[in-house]
């Protein structure tokens, strides 16, 4: 067993998947690879989530210490911003590896329509 910010997981790929599975935390990490982004650009990126989706997967990335939020509070209106952190960016080889899997089926084994 291991433990790791107070959860127990059975294996190191569990605590992998504990951080980053799910259908969208993966997709958010992959948008944030490469730039800071704001709420609403993150979500248009995104398509089909839902807000109260986005949001709690950002506060859960958030709580893990993937991602960080920055509010700018100086002049309205409220602008807040989602970038990875250092602990985060250690993520952008597995992501970018999920990336290229995913490049690989859709070229040998997507359907044709």
């Amino acid at each position: 067993m291991h433990k790791v910010k107070g959860k127990e997981y059975p294996c190191c790929t569990s605590v992998t998947m504990g951080i980053i599975g799910g259908k969208w935390k993966t997709v958010i990490l992959y948008h944030l690879m490469e730039e800071t982004l704001r709420y609403n650009e993150l979500r248009k990126k995104m398509g089909s989530v839902t807000e109260r989706t986005l949001s709690l997967q950002l506060q859960q990335l958030q709580k893990d210490g993937v991602i960080k939020r920055r509010v700018y509070t100086t002049k309205p209106p409220l602008k807040v911003e989602y970038s990875l952190t250092d602990f985060g960016k250690t993520l952008i080889p597995v992501i970018q590896s999920i990336v290229d899997w995913g490049d690989y089926v859709v070229e040998n084994y997507a359907e044709s329509k």
